[in-house]
């Protein structure tokens, strides 16, 4: 539907970010609270891009609305990379932030600072209901504080200490995390597409 643009998470933080964030005008947003049916394919790809084409195509089928998902994590210098596109699942199935955040401290217990490089990597899929797609990918440098800080944000946030902002991701509010954020650049990437992108059938 012309106009129309689904998120496809039932994330209530993720929703809020989007939400939040700049969009073209006279596109309404939709979550999947709204279509609480639909359903969401399990994150078993190998990469954030396979994962976020998978929510986005599946979204887009159920519903008939242009749809955007997306896939971020975590990635970790000095634990190869992980947790990853297991960053919502890093201490298991259903994890809460907490456990995911206490198992990353324990996992970088005794690594010095310069040690605890990361990145926060988004990538956003739009899918139309014929079934094509796009992605557009961001990323956001910072390293691991050794413990949280600040009330914003969630998952990773209150241990994500910002490159560009100097301080930690939960210490920032909305707006000035979205600007410079890895699901911020990412977007930002997609709007570089304008309004066509999303009411052209």
């Amino acid at each position: 539907m012309a106009g129309c643009l689904l998120i496809a998470t039932r994330n209530a933080g993720k929703l809020a970010e989007f939400k939040a964030m700049p969009t073209p005008l006279g596109v309404r947003i939709f979550g999947l609270a709204d279509f609480p049916g639909a359903p969401i394919p399990e994150e078993i790809g190998d990469s954030f891009e396979e994962n976020a084409v998978a929510k986005a195509r599946s979204a887009a089928k159920y519903s008939g609305f242009l749809s955007l998902a997306d896939d971020s994590g975590l990635e970790v210098e000095a634990l190869g990379g992980e947790p990853g596109v297991r960053s919502a699942r890093f201490a298991g199935a259903g994890a809460s932030d907490l456990a995911n955040n206490q198992l990353l401290l324990r996992r970088l217990a005794g690594i010095p600072p310069e040690q605890r490089l990361a990145r926060f990597v988004a990538v956003l899929a739009l899918a139309w209901p014929d079934g094509r797609t796009r992605t557009f990918r961001g990323e956001a440098r910072g390293w691991i504080l050794s413990e949280p800080r600040g009330l914003y944000g969630f998952g990773y946030d209150p241990l994500f200490f910002s490159d560009d902002l100097g301080m930690s991701f939960a210490e920032a509010g909305a707006r000035a995390k979205g600007r410079i954020s890895h699901r911020g650049r990412a977007l930002a990437r997609l709007l570089e597409g304008g309004r066509s992108l999303f009411v052209n059938s």
